[in-house]
């Protein structure tokens, strides 16, 4: 399998690892992407975006799921530094219906760092379709009371994070979610693929979920009292012992990424790329997670624009918790709004972005001045936070970033003195 796209001399071993990940099975494709100092060393895409086999393009667009994610802090980390929202303000001072059932007490940081108690969605709606509805969602987080008191735990929110965060941008701007990541980011940055809500005109460029059918399925009196085999039965038991043995409850992980319905729910459903869903749905190309990301590694600038104060990255990529979490049974190093980043090999203490369920991921090192994206369509493992082949581009990354810099042990302290003097 061939490659197209763009790299440089220094990143071969990178496009080396991504060839080789792809399946050639006619139906499977991938993107990657990277900043290295301000300048895009790979752009890169191969592979198929369709069970027709057509192939993947220079402009495809993947559903990325929590990827996702990582976007929408950043858009809420933009309007902190316009002074529109603050860390430690309750969400009820921006969202004044939010603060009934327990709530008055949650902060936006709480939200950030998946400490307000809110990820059980499976309590909150009756049906994963309800997800489609963004007033339906919003009225279900004001009634619901929290899982724990804020801030003593924290739990991923994995599907109840966008609709948290949209809903306060969206009341301190009188903006929707769409209208806002178009404004902060796609337009400034001249982002050629980054949507929450796919509009009718570019459905045409999406790549379709190899794990998913064409459509969700409807409920149906059957398929609700089908009793699961006996197969079903000894992996959902084994999944039940990694849990426990790792000191979680599978409960917990049921109840932050498994509403009701969800085994018929399919994101490759037009209804469902079509909604807005900022936790989950987020469609883009590798190209434009990179560029954003890559703005973040340069201090928040990024070709004379920026994004973000040095002082808010410095912010952002503050290590809150490093407990185990009680929906997903990982130390992930919680930021505000994202995670450690996993490699295969070099260490990244001052890394930060968010991976996604079907091995998608963005992610950014300040001190290496790095941003990298990763888009795909076939999964690879049932983490939420993606598989083993991110982590192995970005072992991938970074050694080619140090064997360029011809200082392996240095180079981490110059770049880091670097970034520390822009943000002090």
């Amino acid at each position: 399998m061939q490659y197209k796209g763009y790299v440089h001399p220094g990143f071969s071993a990178v496009a080396a690892e991504f060839i080789g990940q792809i399946p050639e099975d006619g139906r499977s494709g991938a993107a990657l992407a990277v900043y290295y100092q301000g300048k895009s060393v790979v752009d890169i895409w191969a592979g198929k975006r369709d069970k027709a086999g057509n192939p993947w393009l220079e402009d495809t667009l993947a559903l990325s799921f929590s990827t996702t994610k990582g976007v929408a802090s950043v858009m809420l980390h933009m309007l902190v530094d316009r002074g529109l929202i603050e860390y430690d303000k309750p969400v009820a001072f921006y969202w004044p219906e939010f603060k009934g059932a327990g709530k008055g007490e949650i902060t936006i940081r709480h939200l950030l760092c998946h400490q307000s108690g809110l990820y059980n969605i499976r309590s909150m709606i009756e049906d994963a379709m309800h997800m489609l509805d963004w007033e339906h969602m919003i009225d279900s987080l004001e009634k619901s009371a929290p899982s724990h008191r804020p801030g003593t735990r924290h739990g991923y929110h994995g599907l109840t994070y966008g609709w948290l965060l949209g809903e306060v941008m969206s009341r301190v701007t009188g903006k929707s979610f769409s209208e806002l990541l178009f404004e902060l980011l796609v337009l400034p940055l001249g982002l050629d693929g980054m949507f929450v809500g796919l509009p009718e005109e570019q459905m045409s460029r999406r790549a379709i979920l190899t794990a998913y059918a064409e459509e969700s399925r409807p409920p149906s009196e059957r398929s609700q009292r089908r009793r699961p085999s006996l197969i079903r039965q000894a992996q959902g038991q084994l999944i039940k012992n990694a849990f426990r043995i790792m000191g979680a409850d599978p409960k917990g992980f049921a109840a932050g990424l498994a509403p009701r319905g969800i085994g018929r729910f399919s994101f490759n459903d037009p209804r469902v790329v079509q909604s807005c869903i900022p936790a989950a749905n987020g469609m883009f190309t590798a190209r434009s997670l990179a560029r954003m990301y890559g703005a973040i590694a340069e201090g928040g600038e990024l070709d004379g624009v920026r994004i973000l104060s040095p002082q808010r990255i410095r912010e952002m990529a503050e290590i809150q918790s490093r407990r185990v979490d009680l929906v997903v049974p990982l130390p992930m190093h919680w930021r505000l709004g994202f995670h450690r980043v996993f490699t295969t090999g070099p260490r990244t203490p001052d890394a930060f972005g968010h991976f996604g369920w079907g091995g998608s991921g963005a992610w950014c090192d300040p001190s290496r001045r790095l941003g990298g994206g990763f888009t795909v369509n076939s999964s690879g493992g049932t983490s939420p936070f993606g598989d083993t082949r991110i982590a192995r581009l970005n072992g991938a990354i970074i050694r080619c970033a140090e064997q360029l810099e011809g200082k392996r042990g240095p180079f981490r302290n110059i770049i880091t003195d670097r970034f520390y003097d822009l943000v002090n």
